[in-house]
């Protein structure tokens, strides 16, 4: 089976996903991989057929998503190109992950696309929403990448084709410790405001991961560096906690990893803000961004916070094997493989 597995690279939590998910498929068949976005930090481990621009988001420094950015870096017309030139009929199988090239490509060529994604999680009727609905965002989250048929991930498994986390197998096998530190990953915020913020917690020493900046440095109690994979993952396994914003993967990896959580959602950014709901009803402390007046909420979770019991198990595979079943029970499989 020739099968295209497309990923959002916006972020890290999509490609670190791939990480143990295109492993997986190639077992089951010829696989090409497609990434789209500029915003992704990770050099994955394999080779990647189609580098696409697409249409992605640009994180600000001020605790959201950069909209006047992301407008800017948009080019549509690009995006509408890579569409047209995409060879989707060339696959018998399309998985998306909130990949847009891909799922438009299907879209206007009446081919199936399967969504494997976080995204089709949190707007499933049994995920809980915030109590103001951001209209347009919900709206950019369903349409931003149209599937056919979907199969999600979130911190809880809430319906039969809605799994807990892909733990990829690198967080798997760390060995867990406490050093004392709290790994910091607030993409959202700029270094200067990230260090002016967390200096003020003069007894805690801040591993702060950053990325804008290339170059390490520590100023007072607050270390800041650049993503580094491994260095990241070691920096969690080792902390007393960890202080991110409200994605996906970094929080799940961090409950995964028995470390006590705090999250600051984006603004401008609804599917974190539906994560931050999950979290919330699970016991995980959330605040609205950085400024002084959540000081008190930092300093009781520094001091009393404790770590949320979650299972976790490794159950990519299984749920790979369900999605293929599914597909190969459809018609329009058949059919495909009639013609081959």
């Amino acid at each position: 089976m020739k099968i295209l597995y497309a990923i959002q690279g916006t972020g890290n939590g999509h490609l670190s996903r791939s990480m143990d998910i295109v492993p997986l498929l190639k077992k089951m068949g010829d696989v090409d991989v497609l990434v789209s976005g500029t915003q992704g930090d990770l050099n994955l481990p394999f080779e990647i057929k189609y580098k696409m621009h697409g249409f992605g988001f640009i994180f600000g420094k001020a605790g959201g998503v950069d909209l006047w950015a992301s407008f800017l870096k948009s080019r549509f017309r690009k995006f509408i190109k890579e569409i047209k030139n995409l060879p989707i009929e060339k696959y018998d199988l399309v998985i998306n992950d909130f990949e847009p090239v891909s799922a438009w490509a299907c879209y206007l060529k009446n081919k199936p696309c399967i969504g494997l994604s976080h995204q089709a999680a949190v707007l499933h009727d049994k995920a809980p929403k915030p109590e103001e609905t951001d209209t347009i965002g919900r709206l950019i989250l369903k349409n931003y990448a149209p599937v056919t048929a979907s199969y999600g991930f979130h911190f809880k498994a809430l319906d039969k084709n809605i799994f807990t986390p892909v733990i990829r197998q690198q967080v798997r096998e760390q060995e867990i410790s406490n050093k004392g530190h709290y790994t910091v990953y607030l993409p959202a915020y700029d270094d200067k405001r990230l260090v002016k913020r967390l200096a003020e917690f003069k007894d805690i020493t801040w591993d702060v991961f950053s990325k804008h900046n290339r170059k390490a440095f520590t100023q007072k109690n607050v270390t800041i560096q650049p993503i580094e994979n491994k260095a990241f993952v070691k920096s969690m396994a080792q902390s007393a906690g960890v202080l991110c914003g409200g994605g996906f993967e970094t929080p799940a990896e961090a409950l995964f990893l028995k470390k006590k959580l705090m999250v600051i959602p984006m603004k401008n950014q609804y599917e974190q803000q539906l994560n931050a709901e999950l979290l919330r009803e699970m016991g995980v402390p959330v605040i609205k961004s950085l400024k002084p007046k959540h000081d008190e909420k930092i300093l009781d979770w520094l001091e009393n916070g404790k770590v949320i019991k979650v299972n976790y198990p490794d159950n990519t595979q299984q749920v790979l094997d369900l999605l293929f079943e599914q597909f190969a029970e459809t018609s329009y499989y058949k059919s495909e493989l009639a013609t081959h």
